[in-house]
């Protein structure tokens, strides 16, 4: 099998050079295109996710010698969460060699951070089928770069530092509500306010309801914060 000119470019992107292309063209087909004869990269994206898994349990003790377990893992779930692996998809174009199903194509797929994150998972198992773990791991490395000197910041989970904050205090939980959905279905973006019982609040807006709420609960900790 020989690969297309833009899954050459692809794997110019990730630095690696396949041995057996059929490995990526599996890696990068979604179950909404697969057949008898054209398997999806379901069973490579769960190779891949423990692939990932190691690499960056290996890069974060190696990173910080002094680190407690508890610090550990919070800064390894932000590096190896699917909107992590989304983003850093999007930094290599993974969603523009991507093969959807119509269904798939016209819902907005190459843009899920699902699909993206998935896929991203599949194409470290296709390293690492196509020439070893050394190789999977240069390219996870490589890929995710500083994400992991700066992790730190990242592994703070807004919502539950916000929430920490209020009952310190002797407050209930913060509420969360949507403000305003935009956008066509496909591919929508919401405004969400993260409200506390004291009436101060923050509002922030995201491609999904999951991310707005951590950004408003980020921007409205932030506030109370300063002002304490």
């Amino acid at each position: 099998m020989k690969l297309s000119g833009d899954l050459l470019a692809f794997s110019a992107r990730i630095g690696h050079s396949f041995r057996r292309p059929e490995l990526l063209v599996r890696a990068l087909t979604h179950s909404s295109l697969s057949s008898p004869t054209r398997p999806d990269n379901q069973r490579l994206e769960f190779l891949g996710d423990r692939v990932l898994g190691l690499v960056m349990a290996e890069a974060l003790l190696a990173a910080d010698k002094a680190a407690s377990e508890g610090q550990l893992a919070p800064r390894f779930n932000a590096l190896v969460r699917k909107e992590a692996c989304a983003e850093v998809a999007r930094q290599i174009d993974l969603g523009e060699v991507l093969k959807l199903g119509r269904s798939e194509m016209t819902t907005g797929g190459r843009r899920k951070d699902a699909l993206l994150g998935d896929a991203m998972e599949a194409v470290i198992a296709a390293v690492y089928l196509d020439a070893g773990f050394a190789a999977a791991r240069d390219m996870v490395l490589r890929l995710w770069g500083a994400r992991i000197g700066t992790v730190e910041a990242d592994a703070r989970d807004p919502k539950t530092a916000l929430q920490e904050w209020a009952q310190a205090r002797g407050l209930p939980p913060p509420a969360y509500a949507e403000v305003s959905r935009e956008g066509p279905d496909h591919q929508p973006t919401f405004t969400i306010e993260a409200r506390l019982a004291t009436g101060e609040a923050a509002a922030a807006t995201a491609g999904s309801k999951r991310h707005a709420e951590q950004a408003a609960a980020k921007a409205l900790l932030e506030r109370v914060e300063g002002a304490g």
